[in-house]
């Protein structure tokens, strides 16, 4: 991987008491965990075009803040105690790819639903697992599903899946995250570097 970077915040913990309980008492802070912009290489020449980086989709078990660990058959998953994402994590993708293309140049807008652009392409991504596997080697997974939508004929250009895993080094959220942390770096410059390479 060329890089495995972690954005770990934390949620303030305002004076908690035996490091669990927060101020008055109540709900123990959750460790809040971001994720990296994925490190793709830079665009192999300048399109004058200007693409969309749309909210992916994803089932319930992804469609919100919980980090999510599989420990058995394919239909066990479960929870990381004690930790969340900063957002929805399609919401999360969805900023860190826009800000990937972004930061890879070539293309002369790149921005998310909102945003006023006249756009040429879409990039409609689906979830299809962002999860810790334990057991067996425990490693982070991470597949997305991507269309390449030509928005001025409502076509999609190219399809592709996306697959990435990662070892887990070490034990507990911060050692799960930075898995997670790195196999979606990996599969996102992939998304990035393939898209470049189809318009």
């Amino acid at each position: 991987m060329k890089r495995l970077s972690l954005t770990s915040v934390l949620l303030p913990a305002a004076l908690s008491l035996g490091g669990c309980a927060v101020l008055g008492g109540g709900t123990p802070a959750l460790d809040t965990y971001d994720l990296s912009a994925p490190d793709a290489p830079a665009a192999r020449g300048r399109h004058h075009g200007q693409i969309l980086i749309a909210e992916p989709g994803a089932l319930k078990a992804l469609d919100g803040q919980n980090i999510v660990i599989r420990t058995g058959g394919p239909g066990s998953i479960q929870f990381l105690k004690g930790a969340q994402w900063a957002d929805r994590l399609p919401l999360v993708v969805q900023a860190k790819l826009a800000q990937a293309f972004q930061s890879a140049g070539g293309f002369n807008g790149v921005g998310t639903p909102g945003e006023g652009l006249a756009i040429d392409y879409q990039v409609v991504a689906e979830l299809r697992a962002f999860e810790v596997r334990v057991g067996g080697g425990t490693h982070a997974e991470v597949e997305i599903y991507v269309r390449l939508l030509n928005d001025r004929n409502g076509t999609v250009k190219a399809s592709k899946v996306f697959r990435a895993s990662a070892p887990v080094s070490g034990e507990g959220n911060d050692a799960y995250v930075r898995g997670l942390d790195a196999a979606f770096g990996a599969a996102g410059a992939e998304i990035v570097e393939w898209v470049d390479g189809q318009v």
